[in-house]
């Protein structure tokens, strides 16, 4: 059967330079989609729930979560901002199709913005632009859009990427609107602009399912879990599987747990279908980048080819006034 589109679902990455203000952003997004109660007490920041994050107010391991608005589940994933964190990146926008760009109304992108920019317009993703904090007194978006335009161009990206769609947003507040003139109320147009402007994920339901392993989670409970996106088919808990090696390498298991992303939680499910982002376990041996598939599947799917970490050094002649 001929591949179709996942219409109620959008899969989206955050990417911007530390403290542009992306998890404070998410913080909205989950109270005002609804995915608290009015009565629920929630940390501030709450996509940072590694003590070291909180502390140096920055992402380093990747978070999902998940809003429902209007009828559309979108599928939110909060990456690391920061090239050192690089594997981290690429691994988590290739279980997404577009991203929001954010950036600050005053700073502009910066170098890590760069970075992360290049990996998503390399795999093709489809980008929406927040300028974020344009509360600030030294708030410049006409100039930091300009500035934004110049870096997709020397990024090379396509005359579609080029085409964005423009939210201002004030993200401490919740607040996002599509021209400077206009009244903010909430942030509806951030969410209308992914429904509108983020493709679903194209998907054949009617294969033998198979996803590839994008990140790790581990639970005192069941063990080690994997976390990917369903490429294609669908499975459900007690599902007979094998879990592919790159070598070819074949570990036939059974699904004993699956899980889906409502909010910041897992929940559990009993079976989900392509295009929608999954933890499962059930694995002893498992690492990112294999595939689990169909017990009818032998060949792993291919993945996305991750750089090798580097270390860049200088070594140069001691100028300082103590040299000696």
């Amino acid at each position: 059967m001929a591949q179709q589109n996942r219409s109620d679902y959008r899969n989206i990455a955050i990417i911007a330079h530390v403290d542009h203000g992306k998890t404070t952003l998410v913080d909205h997004m989950l109270r005002q989609s609804g995915t608290f109660r009015d009565n629920q007490v929630v940390a501030e920041r709450v996509m940072d729930s590694n003590d070291l994050e909180r502390e140096k107010g920055i992402t380093i391991m990747a978070k999902n979560a998940s809003v429902h608005w209007h009828g559309f589940k979108i599928n939110v994933v909060d990456t690391p901002g920061h090239s050192d964190f690089g594997g981290e990146v690429e691994r988590i926008l290739s279980m997404v199709d577009g991203v929001l760009l954010l950036v600050d109304a005053a700073e502009g992108p910066l170098p890590q913005t760069r970075f992360v920019l290049r990996k998503a317009l390399d795999m093709g993703l489809k980008p929406i632009i927040v300028i974020n904090k344009i509360d600030r007194q030294d708030a410049r978006p006409a100039e930091v859009l300009d500035e934004i335009m110049e870096l997709f161009i020397a990024l090379g990206a396509t005359y579609e990427q080029l085409d964005f769609p423009i939210i201002y947003a004030i993200g401490k507040l919740g607040l996002a609107k599509l021209l400077l003139t206009d009244e903010a109320e909430n942030l509806d147009p951030l969410f209308q602009s992914v429904i509108d402007h983020i493709p679903p994920p194209m998907v054949d339901p009617d294969v033998p399912f198979a996803m590839v392993i994008s990140a790790l989670a581990w639970s005192d409970y069941v063990g080690r879990i994997a976390i990917g996106r369903i490429i294609e088919g669908s499975v459900k808990v007690g599902d007979s599987v094998n879990l592919i090696k790159p070598d070819r390498t074949r570990e036939s298991t059974r699904i004993t747990k699956m899980y889906v992303y409502e909010g910041i939680a897992r929940a559990e499910a009993e079976q989900a279908s392509a295009g929608e982002i999954i933890a499962l376990s059930g694995f002893e041996n498992v690492y990112i980048g294999e595939t689990i598939a169909d017990a009818s599947r032998t060949e792993p799917l291919s993945y996305v080819n991750i750089e090798e970490p580097t270390i860049a050094m200088y070594f140069m002649v001691n100028t300082s006034p103590l040299a000696g």
